[in-house]
Order: C-alpha cells, then sequence, then structure tokens
C-alpha cells in the first residue's frame, strides 16, 4: 500500500471507470487494473464493485478513499515543510479557517504577506473548529482559525477579533418589525443553534439568567444551513454574525443581552516544530491583530 497505489486507487474512486482513471494517470489501463487487485489482495478485501461499466465503492473502499487523500495530503505537507526548513522562501501554507470566519479578513491577512512573500502559496480548509483541531492533530495542516473555547494544554493562541451574534429570523416573521430582539422576545421561540457544544451552553447560560429554559429546536454545523432552516420557518437561528449568506428569505437582528460575543482565534499545536516561512506568517498576523 505504497503512496503510488495509493494515488492510483484514489483516481480510480473519483472516476468509477478505469478507462477513465488510466487516461487520467497516463498509462495503459491493463496496468491500472492489475494494481487495483494487488491493492485488494494486500488488504484481503472487496474495494470495488465491478459493473459491465462502472465501478461502485464498497464500505472498505470509501473508507480507504478518505484514509488516502488524507495520507497523501500529509505526505505532501510534509515534503513541502522540509523543503521550507532548508531556508527556502517559497512553498504552501497549509491553513485551517472555521466556517463562519470573515472570508475577507482573512484575504486581506493571506494578501499582504504574500507581498513579501512572492513564491509563497496557501492551501485553506475549511470547517467547524473541532475538525480542524482534528486535522492539525493528524498533520494535515499547522496552524487554524478556530472560534473559541480551545484546547489550553495542546494548543497555542492569540486572538484575533470578536463579532456580535444574531438572530436570523423570517422576514414576515412578527418580531422582524423590532429594530432588535432581546432574549425575553425569543425566550418561546424555536431555535436553531450552532452545533458545538460550548455554543448550546452560551445560549443556555444566557436564558438561565431569565429563569428560561430555551427551546433548542435544531444544531447546525454551518451558518448557510442555519439561515436556510430560518428562511423555511423552521424557528430564529441565533450565530455569530461572521460572513452573513444572502438571502431573500430572512432578516437579521442584534440580540439586547447577556449573549457573549464571539472570540476568534490563531492557534497551532504546542512542541511542534513549524518551518521558519509560517513562524513568519504568525508573527505576521501578530503585528496586524497587535496580539
Amino acid at each position: 500500500m505504497d503512496l503510488k497505489t495509493l494515488h492510483y486507487f484514489t483516481v480510480v474512486a473519483e472516476e468509477l471507470n478505469i478507462t477513465k482513471a488510466a487516461k487520467i494517470l497516463m498509462m495503459s489501463q491493463p496496468p491500472l487494473s492489475n494494481a487495483m487487485h494487488r491493492l485488494e489482495e494486500e488488504l484481503h478485501t472487496s474495494l470495488f464493485v465491478r459493473g459491465k461499466r462502472n465501478l461502485t465503492l464498497t464500505e472498505e473502499g470509501k473508507y480507504l478513499y478518505r484514509k488516502a487523500k488524507d495520507i497523501l495530503a500529509l505526505s505532501d505537507k510534509t515534503k513541502n515543510d522540509i523543503l521550507l526548513m532548508k531556508g527556502g522562501v517559497g512553498g504552501t501554507i497549509s491553513l485551517g479557517i472555521v466556517d463562519g470566519f470573515s472570508s475577507k479578513l482573512g484575504a486581506s491577512w493571506i494578501g499582504q504577506f504574500t507581498i513579501d512573500h512572492p513564491f509563497v502559496h496557501f492551501r485553506i480548509l475549511s470547517g467547524d473548529s473541532d475538525a480542524l483541531i482534528e486535522k492539525m492533530r493528524l498533520g494535515l495542516i499547522s496552524m487554524a482559525i478556530i472560534s473559541s473555547p480551545y484546547d489550553q494544554v495542546s494548543l497555542n493562541a492569540f486572538p484575533l477579533y470578536e463579532e456580535e451574534v444574531v438572530a436570523i429570523l423570517p422576514k414576515d416573521h412578527p418580531l422582524a418589525e423590532k429594530e432588535s430582539l432581546s432574549l425575553s422576545d425569543l425566550s418561546s421561540e424555536p431555535l436553531i443553534v450552532p452545533s458545538r457544544k460550548s455554543k448550546i451552553e452560551a445560549v443556555r447560560k444566557g436564558f438561565r439568567k431569565l429563569s428560561v429554559d430555551p427551546l433548542l429546536y435544531c444544531e447546525s454545523d454551518t451558518l448557510e444551513q442555519a439561515v436556510a432552516l430560518a428562511g423555511e420557518g423552521l424557528g430564529i437561528a441565533i450565530f455569530p454574525k461572521g460572513k452573513l449568506p444572502m438571502s431573500e428569505s430572512v432578516i437579521y437582528k442584534k440580540i439586547e443581552g447577556t449573549l457573549p460575543k464571539q472570540e476568534y482565534l490563531f492557534v497551532w499545536r504546542k512542541g511542534h516544530q513549524l518551518p521558519t516561512i509560517e513562524e513568519e506568517f504568525i508573527d505576521h498576523l501578530k503585528k496586524k491583530t497587535g496580539a
């Protein structure tokens, strides 16, 4: 199960057709078919269900595909890190950015950095904070922008900025006529909240001061999904303002009360040596944010 074979496998898994995959890999079909059979023999399992024209991945094949993509990405990043450690001025910085973070602000910081480092490229991975921390643990990324809280034992961090939490509700909702909303206004409404436990607890804590148990109707990983649910009239979403998607069906309202602002942090693993160029990027952000 070497890297070359895993690369072949990922292409076949994406095309689900040996002929098409062979053309992409610029090789003949028989050697590629033999490589897939040898891989299945090595793993003592079937990775594909072979039809007359196309292939279908088995559950084992789907699992291997996910892992192979991670392994190949880690291999590329390791090579890149070693080159950067040798003092090169180019290379690729893999950076995780949590969903909801201001894309305009992130692009500004990256753009300013590349002015002084024109041969540095960025690979941006997105996801929720927990998923990005897991990618960091696996070595797929070295650093990330996440939302608080964070593991202070294993991660270095400094704050980037804060943003307000807003209510997202249908435009025809009775509360849409109000200039801003209080927690009392929302106390009997079905709520859509971020799925991260710390965010749910922050909402509960805010309502607890009113001696109210909020109606948590739905948890959502992404702001876009929360907006879609609110637009269908399924509840009022309580989310950090973030990069609010354009929508003709919802309206955003400020929430007066005790809900804490959302803090965004830049994090990287403790005890993990970074290439010089990545350390320079961290210094760059510290200067830009006054950290």
